[in-house]
């Protein structure tokens, strides 16, 4: 097994398409070289262009990267395009997109702004993923009330929840990616 590691993770891989989404997934080896089995935050290197990012967990010990728009474009990326990389963990977490229901929500929670703000962006990362893990509106509607709620009591975190899982409701299927 490959030691575990905050120096640079090296190699190559190729975009895959599940469904109408791209990702770039990771060879076993570099994600066995990551600090981590959940979200690892990245300096990238993506076939020469640069971001700073969050690495995905996929469920079954590995990981993957999310192909948005501005990357599909910035590379001309489709399925099979070849991807060189290097990955650099960091301790300095980019901050999530924050999805217009829980944003609604804090900022209808005025009380919690300096919470919030008082919170790591992993810690906010940890509370946009448990929000968005599930398909069902009235089941995701109930995790921003409760994630208010919780943060109301002093948590700082969602719990009992697997962060190495994958919780991409377009992309997981019990919480790991879809072959």
């Amino acid at each position: 097994m490959t030691a575990k590691t905050t120096t640079p993770v090296h190699g190559s891989t190729a975009v895959r398409a599940i469904d109408e989404r791209l990702i770039i997934p990771l060879p076993e080896e570099a994600s066995a070289a990551l600090p981590s089995r959940g979200q690892v935050a990245v300096e990238a290197v993506l076939n020469d262009h640069e971001r700073t990012t969050v690495v995905e967990p996929d469920g079954r010990k590995g990981h993957w990267l999310r192909v948005d728009d501005a990357l599909r474009d910035e590379l001309g990326l489709e399925e099979g395009t070849a991807i060189e990389f290097t990955l650099t963990p960091t301790r300095a977490w980019p901050e999530p997109e924050i999805p217009s229901d829980l944003g609604a929500a804090l900022e209808d929670a005025d009380d919690l702004a300096s919470t919030w703000a008082s919170i790591t962006p992993m810690a906010r990362w940890e509370w946009v993923r448990w929000v968005g893990a599930t398909r069902n509106p009235d089941t995701r509607a109930r995790r921003v009330e409760v994630t208010i709620d919780k943060m109301r009591s002093g948590k700082r975190r969602p719990c009992c929840f697997d962060l190495a899982s994958c919780t991409d409701p377009e992309l997981a299927r019990s919480g790991r990616l879809k072959d």
